[in-house]
């Protein structure tokens, strides 16, 4: 995106908690920021922690702690209760994550929260600053308690830097692109990062739907229009997208805000822009290629969240886009061993699913494996949330699919402070 069962529960919850505690705190917003003193956090902070409260975290970690918790601890037991406590439609409305135009927090908003019960939404791009932003998106979350038994949004924004920062006026200091980040020392991008996320979570937003994690070859930049053309990508090699994308994610955590690594299985091979292009095609990446070891170095430092592109990789799956493809989701699982929520590109504007109804994109990513779809905007959202809930009503092995969906994002929640125990 440029517009920015039980022990598989029981992962999803671990990964998603540990993720809080794998991060260094403190730092600056804006470049060569001195790097902090580590504070420590006891692990059962996210779990007890309040949006926005204040909170330190301990210092970075190549994976999730092995003490996080299952479906028999506290955390665990309070997923499965509010997951209990939800109505079906309740339950598909946390698997969307929703573009919010103009008024944010208006009239269609509100209808919307009350009908479709959107879990977690997507601010697009505003100049407006960290203090106007912080009223709408305070607007946003009092739709949210009263209508999903205290479940509180995720709110998120495209916030990598350069020309993708889609948030910007008075208190959001100017992110430099990747590809500068990229060239500054781990523990100035890891400060920077935490800076960066302090600016968000002033304007209440705790979800970053970065880093960019695709590597682009050497040389073919100028030629990759999602990525290499718009200068996205930390470096040209796995390690370096690997070592800098882990430390902005762990700069993020430092300051409470959630990240998505994206877009599995890469876009850096590619020619268009799947937001603007259909039949993107990769033709070169493989299912063990070491282009892929930028995502796993991610994983293994616990990033909560992936996105899955919307091209077709030919030598891993050549019959589906990778958001609708089984091989792809399983190599994301088994293959990197990621247990945290798989999200969408885009599903509701981009032009590479366009030939497809709206509700069949849900229904194909949900079915595939994923857990979080992403609407650039609200129309077909609410289309597709009403295909889900159809054919989850009415389908036993479907409604499981979505449970399970459902348990991971909301065990990401419980980590983030959004859930009421």
């Amino acid at each position: 995106m440029r517009r920015w069962r039980a022990s598989a529960a029981a992962s999803a919850i671990a990964v998603a908690c540990a993720f809080i505690a794998g991060c260094t705190s403190g730092g600056a917003s804006s470049g060569a920021p001195a790097v902090p003193a580590d504070t420590a956090r006891p692990a059962s902070a996210a779990a007890s922690a309040q949006p926005g409260a204040a909170g330190t975290v301990s210092a970075p970690s190549a994976a999730p702690s092995a003490g996080s918790p299952t479906t028999g601890s506290p955390a665990g037991a309070c997923v499965t209760q509010v997951l209990d406590n939800l109505t079906l439609a309740q339950r598909v409305g946390e698997l969307f994550l929703v573009g919010v135009d103009g008024n944010i927090a208006g009239p269609e908003l509100t209808a919307a929260e009350r009908t479709d019960h959107f879990g977690s939404l997507l601010l697009n791009k505003t100049a407006a600053g960290t203090a106007a932003l912080a009223a709408q998106t305070a607007a946003m979350q009092a739709l949210a308690p009263a209508d999903t038994s205290g479940v509180r949004l995720f709110i998120a924004a495209n916030q990598e830097g350069g020309q993708i920062q889609q948030l910007t006026g008075p208190g959001f200091a100017t992110m430099p692109s990747a590809l500068e980040q990229g060239s500054w020392s781990l523990s100035t991008l890891r400060a920077a990062a935490t800076g960066w996320g302090s600016d968000l979570r002033a304007a209440g937003v705790n979800l970053d739907l970065a880093p960019v994690m695709d590597v682009v070859p050497q040389g073919t930049a100028a030629s990759n229009a999602p990525i290499g053309a718009l200068d996205r990508e930390f470096g040209y090699d796995p390690v370096t997208n690997g070592e800098h994308g882990t430390a902005f994610i762990q700069g993020m955590g430092a300051a409470r805000v959630m990240t998505v690594a994206k877009h599995f299985p890469g876009l850096g091979r590619v020619a268009g822009n799947t937001d603007f292009t259909s039949n993107v095609v990769d033709n070169v990446t493989t299912a063990n290629d070491p282009y892929l070891n930028s995502f796993r170095t991610a994983i293994g430092a616990g990033v909560p969240m992936v996105m899955v592109a919307l091209a077709t990789y030919t030598k891993i799956d050549p019959a589906e886009l990778a958001v609708f493809s089984p091989t792809v989701m399983r190599l994301l699982r088994n293959g990197l061993g990621f247990n945290g929520v798989i999200v969408s590109d885009d599903l509701g504007q981009a032009a590479a699913v366009q030939a497809i109804p709206a509700g069949t994109r849900a229904i194909d990513f949900l079915t595939a494996g994923g857990d979080l779809i992403t609407s650039q905007s609200l129309a077909p959202a609410q289309q597709m949330a009403a295909a889900v809930l159809a054919k989850a009503s009415g389908n036993a092995a479907f409604r499981a699919t979505v449970d399970a969906a459902a348990q991971r994002v909301l065990a990401a929640k419980q980590a983030a402070g959004l859930l009421p125990c």
